[in-house]
Protein backbone atom coordinates (compact mmCIF):
# COMPACT_ATOMS: atom_id res chain seq x y z
CA UNK A 1 0.00 0.00 0.00
CA UNK A 2 1.20 3.60 -0.58
CA UNK A 3 3.33 5.03 1.83
CA UNK A 4 4.31 8.89 2.49
CA UNK A 5 1.17 10.79 1.64
CA UNK A 6 1.15 14.32 1.83
CA UNK A 7 -2.25 15.31 2.67
CA UNK A 8 -5.18 13.60 4.24
CA UNK A 9 -6.92 12.11 1.49
CA UNK A 10 -7.40 7.97 2.03
CA UNK A 11 -7.63 6.63 -1.27
CA UNK A 12 -9.71 3.23 -1.26
CA UNK A 13 -9.96 0.46 -4.23
CA UNK A 14 -12.97 -1.00 -3.83
CA UNK A 15 -13.11 -4.19 -6.66
CA UNK A 16 -14.50 -7.55 -7.21
CA UNK A 17 -15.83 -10.19 -9.55
CA UNK A 18 -17.97 -9.10 -12.66
CA UNK A 19 -21.77 -8.71 -10.87
CA UNK A 20 -20.59 -9.04 -7.72
CA UNK A 21 -22.66 -6.12 -6.29
CA UNK A 22 -20.07 -3.72 -6.01
CA UNK A 23 -21.47 -0.75 -7.82
CA UNK A 24 -24.20 -1.50 -4.97
CA UNK A 25 -21.63 -1.10 -2.27
CA UNK A 26 -19.87 1.94 -3.61
CA UNK A 27 -22.94 3.75 -3.56
CA UNK A 28 -23.32 2.74 0.17
CA UNK A 29 -20.27 4.43 0.97
CA UNK A 30 -20.98 7.42 -0.91
CA UNK A 31 -23.98 7.78 1.17
CA UNK A 32 -21.48 7.83 4.25
CA UNK A 33 -19.87 10.65 2.49
CA UNK A 34 -16.89 9.11 0.47
CA UNK A 35 -16.02 10.55 -2.85
CA UNK A 36 -16.56 7.60 -5.66
CA UNK A 37 -14.54 7.37 -8.96
CA UNK A 38 -16.37 4.90 -11.04
CA UNK A 39 -14.11 3.52 -13.28
CA UNK A 40 -16.53 1.66 -15.49
CA UNK A 41 -18.33 5.02 -15.77
CA UNK A 42 -14.85 6.56 -17.15
CA UNK A 43 -14.49 3.25 -19.62
CA UNK A 44 -17.71 4.24 -21.21
CA UNK A 45 -17.25 7.99 -21.28
CA UNK A 46 -13.32 7.81 -23.41
CA UNK A 47 -15.18 5.25 -25.88
CA UNK A 48 -17.51 7.74 -27.10
CA UNK A 49 -18.12 9.06 -30.60
CA UNK A 50 -14.75 11.31 -31.04
CA UNK A 51 -12.58 10.30 -28.34
CA UNK A 52 -9.16 9.12 -29.42
CA UNK A 53 -9.86 5.31 -27.93
CA UNK A 54 -13.03 5.52 -30.01
CA UNK A 55 -11.00 6.12 -33.09
CA UNK A 56 -8.70 3.39 -32.09
CA UNK A 57 -11.45 1.11 -31.37
CA UNK A 58 -12.93 1.17 -34.80
CA UNK A 59 -9.37 1.15 -36.46
CA UNK A 60 -8.61 -1.91 -34.63
CA UNK A 61 -11.86 -3.85 -34.52
CA UNK A 62 -13.63 -1.99 -37.73
CA UNK A 63 -17.12 -0.70 -38.55
CA UNK A 64 -18.41 -4.06 -37.24
CA UNK A 65 -18.09 -3.22 -33.70
CA UNK A 66 -20.24 0.02 -34.03
CA UNK A 67 -23.68 -0.07 -33.47
CA UNK A 68 -26.71 1.68 -35.59
CA UNK A 69 -25.82 5.35 -34.45
CA UNK A 70 -22.16 5.04 -34.80
CA UNK A 71 -21.45 4.33 -31.55
CA UNK A 72 -19.58 1.50 -30.06
CA UNK A 73 -21.24 -1.55 -30.22
CA UNK A 74 -20.09 -3.06 -26.17
CA UNK A 75 -22.31 -6.16 -26.00
CA UNK A 76 -21.31 -7.13 -29.38
CA UNK A 77 -17.69 -5.85 -28.67
CA UNK A 78 -17.84 -7.43 -25.46
CA UNK A 79 -18.32 -11.00 -27.14
CA UNK A 80 -15.74 -10.49 -29.62
CA UNK A 81 -13.19 -9.67 -26.60
CA UNK A 82 -14.13 -12.19 -24.03
CA UNK A 83 -13.80 -15.30 -27.02
CA UNK A 84 -10.45 -14.18 -27.92
CA UNK A 85 -7.79 -13.49 -24.71
CA UNK A 86 -5.45 -11.82 -27.25
CA UNK A 87 -8.38 -9.08 -28.68
CA UNK A 88 -9.23 -8.60 -24.61
CA UNK A 89 -5.73 -7.57 -24.29
CA UNK A 90 -5.47 -5.02 -27.12
CA UNK A 91 -8.59 -3.59 -26.31
CA UNK A 92 -7.60 -3.02 -22.47
CA UNK A 93 -4.57 -1.50 -23.87
CA UNK A 94 -6.08 1.00 -25.92
CA UNK A 95 -8.99 1.79 -22.69
CA UNK A 96 -7.23 1.69 -19.67
CA UNK A 97 -4.24 4.34 -20.02
CA UNK A 98 -7.25 6.98 -21.19
CA UNK A 99 -9.14 5.75 -17.94
CA UNK A 100 -6.32 6.27 -15.95
CA UNK A 101 -6.36 9.95 -16.75
CA UNK A 102 -9.59 10.21 -16.60
CA UNK A 103 -9.15 9.19 -13.00
CA UNK A 104 -6.45 11.10 -11.75
CA UNK A 105 -8.23 13.92 -13.77
CA UNK A 106 -11.37 13.37 -11.13
CA UNK A 107 -8.89 12.66 -8.35
CA UNK A 108 -7.40 16.16 -8.91
CA UNK A 109 -10.79 17.96 -8.40
CA UNK A 110 -11.76 16.01 -5.60
CA UNK A 111 -8.69 16.67 -3.72
CA UNK A 112 -8.74 20.47 -4.51
CA UNK A 113 -12.42 20.75 -2.79
CA UNK A 114 -11.64 18.10 -0.11
CA UNK A 115 -7.87 17.55 1.33
CA UNK A 116 -9.80 14.93 4.00
CA UNK A 117 -11.66 13.27 1.02
CA UNK A 118 -12.38 9.18 1.59
CA UNK A 119 -12.25 8.47 -2.39
CA UNK A 120 -13.71 5.15 -3.65
CA UNK A 121 -11.66 4.26 -6.49
CA UNK A 122 -14.32 1.61 -7.60
CA UNK A 123 -12.28 -0.43 -10.47
CA UNK A 124 -13.18 -3.90 -11.54
CA UNK A 125 -9.63 -4.58 -13.04
CA UNK A 126 -8.17 -3.16 -10.07
CA UNK A 127 -5.60 -5.77 -8.72
CA UNK A 128 -5.30 -6.72 -12.91
CA UNK A 129 -3.73 -3.55 -13.66
CA UNK A 130 -1.95 -3.12 -10.75
CA UNK A 131 -3.77 -0.10 -9.41
CA UNK A 132 -3.58 -1.77 -6.21
CA UNK A 133 -0.84 -0.52 -5.08
CA UNK A 134 -1.92 3.21 -5.79
CA UNK A 135 -4.11 2.66 -2.78
CA UNK A 136 -3.68 2.87 0.57
CA UNK A 137 -6.67 0.30 1.57
CA UNK A 138 -8.61 -2.19 -0.34
CA UNK A 139 -11.82 -3.77 -0.44
CA UNK A 140 -12.66 -6.49 -1.98
CA UNK A 141 -16.52 -7.47 -2.62
CA UNK A 142 -17.04 -11.51 -2.95
CA UNK A 143 -19.86 -13.32 -4.10
CA UNK A 144 -20.72 -17.11 -4.86
CA UNK A 145 -19.84 -18.11 -8.86
CA UNK A 146 -23.38 -19.28 -8.87
CA UNK A 147 -24.95 -15.87 -8.07
CA UNK A 148 -22.61 -14.25 -10.51
CA UNK A 149 -23.49 -16.41 -13.26
CA UNK A 150 -27.33 -15.76 -12.59
CA UNK A 151 -27.13 -12.36 -12.54
CA UNK A 152 -24.90 -12.13 -15.90
CA UNK A 153 -27.47 -14.14 -17.68
CA UNK A 154 -30.47 -11.92 -15.96
CA UNK A 155 -28.70 -8.59 -16.40
CA UNK A 156 -26.71 -9.26 -19.77
CA UNK A 157 -28.75 -11.57 -21.31
CA UNK A 158 -25.68 -13.84 -21.12
CA UNK A 159 -25.68 -17.53 -22.09
CA UNK A 160 -24.05 -19.93 -18.76
CA UNK A 161 -20.93 -20.47 -20.98
CA UNK A 162 -20.64 -16.66 -22.00
CA UNK A 163 -20.91 -15.89 -18.15
CA UNK A 164 -18.40 -17.89 -16.99
CA UNK A 165 -15.81 -16.96 -19.42
CA UNK A 166 -16.12 -13.54 -18.59
CA UNK A 167 -16.03 -14.57 -14.91
CA UNK A 168 -12.86 -16.74 -15.68
CA UNK A 169 -11.32 -13.48 -17.25
CA UNK A 170 -10.44 -12.02 -14.13
CA UNK A 171 -8.26 -13.01 -11.27
CA UNK A 172 -9.70 -15.73 -9.28
CA UNK A 173 -10.88 -14.48 -5.42
CA UNK A 174 -8.14 -16.15 -3.87
CA UNK A 175 -6.07 -14.69 -5.08
CA UNK A 176 -7.38 -11.27 -4.89
CA UNK A 177 -8.04 -12.03 -1.41
CA UNK A 178 -4.57 -11.73 -0.63
CA UNK A 179 -4.21 -8.24 -1.50
CA UNK A 180 -6.83 -7.00 0.22
CA UNK A 181 -7.66 -5.09 3.48
CA UNK A 182 -11.08 -6.15 3.98
CA UNK A 183 -13.70 -8.64 2.47
CA UNK A 184 -17.49 -7.50 1.89
CA UNK A 185 -20.12 -10.78 0.83
CA UNK A 186 -22.13 -9.10 -1.86
CA UNK A 187 -24.15 -12.12 -1.26
CA UNK A 188 -25.27 -11.09 1.96
CA UNK A 189 -28.64 -9.30 2.87
CA UNK A 190 -28.70 -5.89 2.05
CA UNK A 191 -28.77 -4.55 6.12
CA UNK A 192 -25.87 -7.28 6.91
CA UNK A 193 -23.86 -5.40 3.57
CA UNK A 194 -24.88 -1.60 4.63
CA UNK A 195 -23.52 -2.58 8.41
CA UNK A 196 -19.92 -3.93 6.94
CA UNK A 197 -19.60 -0.89 4.26
CA UNK A 198 -19.94 1.62 7.86
CA UNK A 199 -17.41 -0.97 9.69
CA UNK A 200 -14.84 -0.56 7.31
CA UNK A 201 -15.79 3.21 6.56
CA UNK A 202 -15.70 4.39 10.07
CA UNK A 203 -12.35 2.47 10.14
CA UNK A 204 -10.90 4.23 7.38
CA UNK A 205 -11.61 7.28 8.40
CA UNK A 206 -9.98 6.73 12.05
CA UNK A 207 -6.73 5.83 10.42
CA UNK A 208 -6.89 8.84 8.31
CA UNK A 209 -7.51 11.32 11.44
CA UNK A 210 -4.34 8.72 13.40
CA UNK A 211 -2.09 9.58 10.06
CA UNK A 212 -2.54 14.12 10.68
Amino acid sequence: MRKNQKDSVIKVGLTGGVASGKSTIAKMFKTLGAEIIDADKIARQVVEKGMPAYRRIVKTFGIECLNKKGGIDRPHLGKIVFSDPEKRKILNAIVHPEVFKMQKKEEKAIRGGNSDAVIIFDVPLLMETGSHLNMDKVVLVKVDKDVQVNRLMTRNHLSKKESLTRIRAQMPFYKKKKLADYVIDGGAARAEIRKRVKTIYDEIKKTALKNR
